[in-house]
């Protein structure tokens, strides 16, 4: 094998200075203008074809970034930009890239026309980016996180452009509810994980109203038994990482048998050991064990025998989320088994049949800590529509939670922002103030695109939004239903705070990024093998 060879000619293959300078930008405004359709409550869906020959509707920028195929680096660089804004704050996937594009192409011209150097313009961007989170600071304000209408009128804001907002309402007290079932409060230090704790389960069938948040978990298994109880009211849970059968040698064992009586024996020991692994479970006396292993019929019957139901082969994930539900400790072996780490918070154990498939519910858990949100809905690609959207809602509760300060939303934390560095431009001396310039007409993109979206006219509108910050009035936006200048306190549209301000830093920093590239080289392997 050769190791790849890096090599530089004249071809297509490299490009340096300026040209690549344009090919990153052009490749940036391109991924930029795919989504540009995609924000606000009028955006278009976007249809996409996986390699396996399924569909994806969906007008999430983050779900259709992550599925588009690009070979261009900088716009795999953008790409990211939407994975790095879900991953921090959930939100904002689509208004990043557009204004990360909007950024670049205004700060061109001055590249190609006025042959400004690139760290000149990153100066100005890096200036331009600490005024402007400065300005979103000042206009944003306090929320209190226990009044709940205000709570839920906030999230409905985040998921009012995507497909979930004629279910409004019932979305956001989904969102709201888990959120704060998995919120844990210790030594002033506040923990929120609804990746580990809130697991969505999706159930084709039933209406989305019938859509609920059970305080416990449900597991897309039956008992091991059919004559294992179904339904048992306050069970004693244990959680196990064993198996319930034979011990096997750990390494590969053969064993040689020429009596046959030795072969009882063995047989015999077997049986003996699973009994009495089964004694000293039985022991402690639990209503429920599941276990993350198997267990064998043998250890099914003495289990049956002593009045305990057994689910197997259940997820580590899973087995986690009920832990920390009812309060018991998941044990490695059977012989370290104590009274302290049954289970007793749990209310109610059923097995029920939900669509098409028998489901274990642990429910009525007392504070549970972690929770399921089933969805109902006509299809497979409804329910997935509504877990991205509903993953965006809880991400923005999420981001509440841990600090409760709004922004205008509809583009008007934007406006405000561009009219404030308008203004500071005008005091910026030298050649810096054109690219400083240049970001504050970048940011009316997103009060821009939401007009053009809703079929209005945005020269005339942006014009008008644009005059009401010039007197001050921050909290004005638009309409993103009719393309009109409205007041964003009356309205009631407010975002996160966190979310405005990461989604300018990820735009300006790539943006940055993007500009100091000045050589594209493209690493090949010389000759066949």
């Amino acid at each position: 094998m050769q190791a790849p060879v890096v090599f530089m000619n004249t071809s297509t293959e490299r490009k340096t200075g300026r040209e690549a300078q344009v090919s990153n930008i052009t490749a940036a405004k391109a991924v930029a203008d795919i989504i540009r359709t995609c924000l606000g409550p009028k955006a278009m869906l976007k249809m996409l074809l996986d390699p396996m020959g399924g569909i994806v509707l969906t007008n999430d920028g983050h779900a259709i970034l992550r599925e588009i195929d690009v070979s261009h680096p900088a716009a795999k660089s953008m790409i990211e930009l939407s994975r790095t804004q879900d991953e921090e704050v959930g939100d904002g996937t689509t208004s990043v890239i557009i204004l990360a594009g909007e950024i670049l192409a205004q700060t061109f011209q001055y590249i190609e026309k006025k042959n400004i150097h690139p760290v000149i313009i990153i100066q100005a961007l890096k200036q331009a980016l600490s005024d402007a989170l400065d300005t979103i600071h000042e206009i944003s304000k306090p929320i209190d996180i226990d009044n709940e209408s205000a709570m839920i009128k906030l999230i409905s804001a985040s998921i009012g452009t995507k497909y979930i907002a004629k279910w409004s309402d019932k979305m956001c007290q989904l969102a709201l509810k888990a959120v704060k079932t998995v919120s844990v409060n210790e030594d002033d230090h506040k923990e929120i994980d609804i990746k580990r704790y809130v697991r969505v389960e999706k159930i084709p069938g039933g209406e989305v109203e019938d859509c609920e948040v059970l305080d416990g978990v449900i597991l897309n298994k039956d008992i091991t038994h059919p004559k294992m109880r179904r339904h048992i009211e306050n069970p004693r849970v244990m959680l196990l990482d064993c198996p319930l059968e034979y011990k096997k040698g750990e390494s590969q064992t053969d064993i040689e048998i020429t009596n046959e009586d030795d072969w009882n024996k063995i047989l015999q020991i077997e049986e003996e050991q699973v009994k009495l692994i089964c004694d000293q479970i039985l022991e402690l006396k639990p209503d429920l064990v599941i276990t993350e292993k198997g267990v064998s019929d043998l250890a099914q019957h003495y289990l049956l025998k002593g009045g305990v139901t057994a689910l197997r082969r259940v997820k580590k994930s899973d087995n986690n989320r009920i832990a920390r539900a009812t309060g018991a400790t998941i044990v490695n072996r059977v012989e370290d088994l104590r009274e302290s780490d049954i289970g007793t918070r749990c209310g109610l154990f059923k097995v029920e049949l939900i669509g098409d498939e028998y489901f274990s519910c642990l429910v009525k858990c007392k504070d549970p800590q972690a929770c399921t949100v089933l969805l109902r809905g006509p299809s497979k690609d409804v329910l997935n529509e509504i877990e991205r959207n509903l993953q965006d809602a809880m991400a923005v509760t999420r981001n509440v939670l841990f600090e409760p300060s709004l922004s205008p939303g509809g583009g008007a934390t934007e406006m405000a922002v561009a009219v404030k560095l308008s203004e500071k431009a005008k005091y910026i001396e030298g050649i810096t103030q054109l690219p400083y310039k240049a970001v504050a007409d970048a940011m009316e993109v997103i009060a821009r695109t939401l007009i053009q979206n809703a079929g209005g006219n945005p020269i005339r509108v942006v014009s008008q939004l644009r005059a009401k910050h010039a007197t001050g009035a921050y909290t004005f936006g638009i309409d993103g239903e009719t393309g009109k200048v409205v007041d964003m306190k009356e309205y009631g549209i407010w975002e996160p705070e966190v979310i405005k301000q990461q989604s300018i830093k990820t735009a300006i920093e790539s943006a940055c990024l993007l500009l100091r590239v000045d050589d594209i080289v493209s690493g090949v392997r010389r000759g066949g093998n």
